[in-house]
């Protein structure tokens, strides 16, 4: 992600607000400027964790445990229309204190057994505090999505202060997540109605995608048993 600064606020906002009502707003702008660069560095703090646990799991292992680490900041509108449908307004302060998803990292796993070996040891560091978790591996979503979520928060240390930050973490394998991919792009599709058939196909996909990881995970003990 690029570095947000001022201009690129008042860029993002144009499409919202008048000129008129950004150039008064500017002190909020520059707070909100300030608190996405804090959530940002919340971002690279728990990616620098989860590189660092990949690096030791790797030794012991004798593989990586951690195909890719994506992270996202929370778009300006997806912001404001969660407020929204939470009867909030939208403000810096609403922001920090409603949204826990507004910083996002996602780390695709390479089996399922990684997933919960990598979110305990995160877990267990001392600067992390778990906040919610929802297991839709163990309970998929009714559309058959799947993946470990984690809100938690995390210190970040400033020249003279300390903040604690959320952060979303979704933890996935790379079937969840190909699957996860795919299905946004078919059900979002613009000018195209998404019916009950299709809804039923992406569920036997998802169920495939989960036979694909424990197959895997199958062959995978396979090959650890005879090392």
């Amino acid at each position: 992600m690029n570095e947000i600064n001022e201009q690129a606020v008042k860029e993002r906002l144009n499409g919202i607000f008048s000129e008129e009502v950004i150039e008064c707003g500017k002190p909020i702008m520059q707070r909100f400027a300030t608190l996405m660069a804090y959530y940002r560095c919340a971002i690279m703090e728990i990616e620098t964790k989860f590189n660092v646990l990949n690096q030791e799991f790797s030794l012991a292992l004798d593989r990586n445990p951690i195909n890719s680490i994506k992270s996202r900041l929370k778009s300006i509108p997806s912001m404001r229309d969660k407020l929204s449908r939470r009867g909030l307004q939208m403000s810096v302060d609403s922001i920090e204190q409603n949204l826990n998803d507004v910083a996002g990292v996602r780390v695709i796993c390479s089996f399922p057994d990684d997933v919960y070996m990598l979110a305990e040891a995160l877990l267990k560091q001392d600067d992390i505090t778990l906040v919610e978790r929802k297991d839709y591996i163990q309970s998929p979503k009714p559309n058959g999505y799947r993946s470990l979520h984690l809100i938690v928060t995390v210190p970040i240390f400033l020249a003279h202060e300390k903040r604690l930050m959320k952060v979303e973490i979704q933890l996935r394998t790379i079937a969840m997540d190909s699957w996860a991919s795919l299905e946004h792009q078919l059900r979002y599709k613009k000018d195209y109605e998404f019916d009950e058939y299709m809804a039923q196909e992406l569920l036997r996909c998802a169920e495939l995608s989960a036979e694909l990881d424990s197959r895997m995970d199958a062959l995978r003990e396979i090959v650890q048993r005879e090392e």
